[in-house]
Order: C-alpha cells, then sequence, then structure tokens
C-alpha cells in the first residue's frame, strides 16, 4: 500500500501552488460547473500520469537495483529543487474556454498544463520505484484531487489562505529524504 499513499501524499503537498491549481481556480470562476471541472482534472490527470507511470516502470527495466537507485537519486534531488521554485499560470488561453465545454476544456488545459510538470516527472519517478504500476497512477491521481477539488469547490477562498511556502519546503524536504533513502538502497 505504499505504493498508493506515497505518491498519493507527494503530489497532494507537491500540488499546492502549482499551476494546475491555479488553473483549477480559474476554470471553476469561467464555468461555475463544478461536477464537469472535477471529472475533466480525473480524466486529463488519469491519463496523462498512467502514461508517465508506463514511461517510468519501462524506465526502471533498463537498470539494476542499484544503478536505477542512484538514477532515482539524482531525479528526486531534481525534483526536491524544482518544487521550491513557485509556479504560476503559463498562459489564459481562451479559446479553449470559447471552443469547448467545461469538461473538454478542463481536460484538455489540464492533460497539456501537466506535460513536463513535476508532478507528472514525480509520477515517471515513483512508478520506477514502485512495482505496482497501478497503485502509483492511482496515488497520483488521487492527491491531484485532494489538492485541486477544494479549489473547484470552494475557489479563491482556499487557494489565498494556504501557506504556500511552508508546503513547498514540506514537500521539497519529502522528496530530499526520498533522494537519500534512494542513496542508501544504492550503497546497499
Amino acid at each position: 500500500m505504499e505504493s498508493f499513499f506515497f505518491p498519493l501524499g507527494i503530489v497532494t503537498l507537491s500540488e499546492i501552488g502549482d499551476k494546475t491549481q491555479l488553473l483549477a481556480l480559474l476554470l471553476a470562476v469561467r464555468f461555475h460547473r463544478p461536477l464537469s471541472i472535477i471529472l475533466g482534472i480525473l480524466a486529463a490527470t488519469l491519463t496523462n500520469h498512467l502514461v508517465a507511470g508506463a514511461i517510468g516502470n519501462w524506465f526502471a527495466s533498463f537498470f539494476s537495483r542499484s544503478s536505477l537507485s542512484w538514477v532515482l537519486a539524482i531525479c528526486f534531488l531534481i525534483v526536491a529543487i524544482w518544487t521550491l521554485i513557485p509556479d504560476k499560470l503559463d498562459n489564459d488561453d481562451n479559446s479553449i474556454y470559447q471552443k469547448y465545454g467545461p469538461f473538454i476544456a478542463t481536460f484538455i488545459a489540464f492533460f497539456l498544463a501537466e506535460m513536463g510538470d513535476k508532478t507528472q516527472v514525480a509520477t515517471v519517478i515513483m512508478a520506477a520505484q514502485y512495482a505496482n504500476l497501478w497503485l502509483v497512477v492511482a496515488g497520483t491521481t488521487v492527491g491531484m484531487l485532494v489538492a485541486d477539488i477544494p479549489v473547484v469547490l470552494l475557489g479563491n477562498f482556499s487557494a489565498n489562505k494556504l501557506p504556500l511556502k511552508p508546503i513547498r519546503i514540506l514537500a521539497a524536504l519529502i522528496f530530499f529524504c526520498m533522494a537519500i533513502l534512494a542513496i542508501y538502497n544504492g550503497l546497499s
């Protein structure tokens, strides 16, 4: 169950203050259709993280356990540093919102926003670390929903009241600890 709960916690923490959380807020304000937005987030995240997890699982097959630990340690250190950098919404592409309804607009916007995002990279890394791809993808997807659903439901109130800097630092520390654990595993 560690391969479910650990990714869930990491992605939940990493997602707070992320550009996709800002996107969820933007979509909630624009459409006022929370169920359609939440379902769009679920579909986009599940699709994106399933692909990312499959890549991580495939990537892991090329390395011995020891060398994979070192690769994971480097990746965890990079993600730890990346987590400390605050995100902002890159652009507001109104054409997506005007052309499609809330579900399709959310699916497209979230899928594209997650490409190369730290939660997608974390999914690749954790899928390489844990053998059960389905539990990792389920954990990262639920983590994304845990962080984004309150923003959709509560709008600006929840996004402005969270202490983002301490949450980012905590997430970075967890990634750093994962790097140390991977180094330890590499030495074993």
